[in-house]
């Protein structure tokens, strides 16, 4: 199959600095698997939310600091209107409570603007395949902020069924809804109403929330046949 027949990524580029979203469109230009397509640019939250509205990209990049709000505004405007659409925060910026309000504002991704390019293209990649990404350093810095709000170490999880801390697991593994389905031999209805039920029960509404608690237990990943 040609790269021109393959369905390109749909990216949406939010940034306050025209210099940077020209970096960034030049970088993902080249890309041809599969390629990456910059559909439009934005440089405030009102101008993003309107732009994701109208042209439902699959993934944008959305930097934190913009003239009229911050990115995290414009991430809780959009997620619930695009379930389909990912977000990826992609920042200059990094401390314990941005990384937090990254997760609970509905991002699927945190990536410092230093990232090299090749890791920067695997995970757009990465989150165009359903899977959430952070960077190794934001990982841990969530997974402190998470440490010292909960010093009983995510008692919660005690709580989950068997079959649901397989399936959250297999959430903190990357695993999609359909991967985790075909592991289990589950449909992804199943799937999905047991990870409502551990959402629940863990008080939580991410996916990225529920990868971060089973990291922070520490707690091996399942073994399958």
């Amino acid at each position: 199959m040609t790269a021109s027949a393959i369905r390109p990524i749909r990216i949406l580029l939010v940034d306050d600095s025209e210099l940077v979203r020209r970096g960034i469109k030049s970088a993902l230009a080249a890309e041809s698997d599969p390629p990456m397509q910059v559909v439009g640019e934005a440089a405030g939250v009102a101008e993003a939310v309107a732009a994701a509205l109208k042209l439902k990209p699959d993934i944008i990049l959305l930097d934190i600091r913009l003239p009229d709000g911050s990115g995290f505004d414009a991430c809780r405007q959009i997620v619930p209107q695009l379930p389909g659409t990912r977000v990826v925060i992609l920042t200059s910026h990094s401390n314990d409570s941005l990384v937090y309000e990254a997760v609970t504002s509905g991002a699927q991704g945190y990536l410092m603007k230093e990232i090299d390019h090749d890791g920067f293209v695997q995970a757009i990649r990465n989150v165009a395949a359903g899977r959430s990404i952070l960077d190794p350093q934001v990982t841990a810095r969530v997974l402190r902020l998470i440490r010292g709000e909960q010093p009983e170490g995510h008692a919660e999880l005690a709580t989950l069924s068997p079959q649901e801390r397989r399936v959250v697991a297999l959430v903190a593994a990357g695993r999609t809804n359909k991967e985790i389905a075909g592991e289990l031999s589950l449909s992804e209805n199943t799937v999905k109403n047991y990870l409502s039920n551990a959402f629940e029960k863990l008080k939580i509404k991410r996916r990225s929330q529920a990868a971060t608690i089973y990291v922070q237990q520490g707690t091996a990943a399942p073994q399958h046949p």
